[in-house]
């Protein structure tokens, strides 16, 4: 049985192999080139673009499962087109190759911003999704990622969504944007935190829901896959104690961020450095609607573990890698 994973060197990406693999599964890993997160595990590689349907043809040729993650995440805009490139067209030419070579199966990762989180206080399957004008255009392309996938099902391929909220954890090694933040926190090196928050589930309750998803879920069905709502401020007094901090982060009001965000979000242009706040990410914080869990604890098992423990996970996992003193950087 051969399953193929797309976008496998990202931070789910390489946690889904984890598992895959070890459940004696041949995995098959795509993407445009393969990093840390895959190094020295038992995979068959191949190089593919999901812009490029003749290398994704090759690439699903003889699979029976599927999982699509390769995705372009931003909170600073689409300044290329890349954002709407990949997350819609990316999945409409995956869903097409799948459907071209019978793969029984497709599971395609979205994520809880594919709804409009500003429109109701509680998000369910049902919720209306993320399509206004004024909406940040990631969420935008998240939406119209499941609409064009579903365009597909409806001529027969067999496919499932998950949508994940702040995805977070150990095994991240670029790190993401998220694991940033922590590694910032553990660091000491974050000034203050916005009074602002947000679901906060980890990457591997998350690779758990979609191998369920693989097996148990219904064709056509979306599952959302909350994990805990935390503010930053409770983050950061979680990392601190785990870190053996004693100083409390400054905490600002949302109006003072949202008069930073226009001017950071000027300066994402002219640096290549982390912003912890744009409008975009601040946009998130500020609509952040509890997210109903009962539909994927029914059908998947979604059991999202304790938050405590993901990032005291999470910390172990840094300082064994060298981001917080431990091992040689070099070595991961």
């Amino acid at each position: 049985m051969l399953t193929v994973v797309t976008g496998a060197s990202g931070f789910l990406g390489g946690v889904l192999v984890r598992t895959l693999l070890g459940e004696g599964r041949r995995v098959r890993c795509v993407d445009l080139q393969q990093g840390p997160a895959l190094e020295g595990l038992d995979i068959e590689w191949m190089t593919a673009d999901v812009l490029d349907r003749r290398s994704l043809d090759a690439a699903l040729e003889g699979a029976e499962t599927v999982f699509h993650l390769a995705a372009v995440i931003s909170v600073t805009g689409d300044p290329t087109g890349q954002v709407w490139a990949v997350n819609v067209d990316g999945v409409r030419n995956v869903a097409e190759a799948a459907l071209a070579a019978g793969v029984c199966r497709l599971v395609h990762c979205s994520s809880v911003h594919a709804y409009d989180l500003e429109a109701t206080e509680s998000v369910t399957e049902q919720s209306s999704r993320a399509v206004a004008v004024d909406l940040p255009v990631y969420d935008r392309s998240k939406a119209a990622g499941e609409a064009a996938l579903r365009e597909v099902i409806d001529r027969g391929l067999d496919a499932v969504i998950v949508n994940p909220t702040g995805v977070f954890g150990p095994y991240d090694f670029a790190p993401s944007r998220m694991g940033g933040v922590l590694l910032a926190m553990f660091q000491r090196r974050l000034p203050a935190v916005i009074d602002g928050g947000f679901d906060w589930v980890d990457v591997r309750d998350v690779a758990t829901a979609m191998q369920a998803a693989e097996s148990d879920g219904r064709t056509g069905e979306n599952y959302l896959l909350p994990g805990h709502h935390v503010s930053l401020a409770g983050l950061a007094a979680i990392a601190a104690d785990i870190a053996g901090h004693k100083r409390r982060l400054i905490t600002l009001p949302m109006w003072f961020a949202r008069i930073w965000g226009p001017l950071a979000d000027v300066a994402s242009r002219r640096r290549s450095g982390p912003l912890w706040y744009t409008s975009e990410s601040l946009h998130a914080l500020r609509f952040d609607p509890a997210v109903a869990g009962a539909k994927a604890a029914s059908e998947l098992n979604h059991r999202p573990r304790a938050i405590e423990e993901t990032i005291a996970d999470t910390h172990a996992w840094f300082t064994e890698q060298g981001f917080l003193g431990g091992a040689n950087p070099a070595s991961r």
